[in-house]
């Protein structure tokens, strides 16, 4: 699905789990005076917490996540090479058989 919206800048993103922490005001008011989504913000201030070392068990840290994401794109290649090279690996065992 597109999003309706380029994302927010990281700034932005960090003074409105802020305000959230340090207002008093719930998650849904925050994002109501901010005119963003509840669950937007509900989302980043979790993830807020789960950065800080405060999150629950098995979650992962933006960084994690950033790695995990690095580390499938490259296995995707690397599995597309792999494929390639046991395509020509064939074609030239053909090729050498035919001589």
């Amino acid at each position: 699905m597109p999003r309706s919206h380029p994302p927010y800048p990281a700034e932005f993103r960090s003074q409105a789990v802020e305000l959230v922490r340090t207002s008093g005001k719930s998650i849904l008011e925050v994002a109501r005076e901010l005119g963003i989504s509840s669950e937007g913000l509900r989302h980043w201030v979790r993830q807020a917490e789960t950065d800080a070392g405060r999150g629950r068990p098995g979650d992962l840290t933006t960084d994690e996540k950033a790695e995990l994401q690095r580390l499938r794109r490259e296995i995707r290649v690397l599995r597309e090479e792999r494929e390639i090279l046991k395509k020509a690996a064939a074609f030239f065992a053909k090729e050498s058989e035919t001589r």
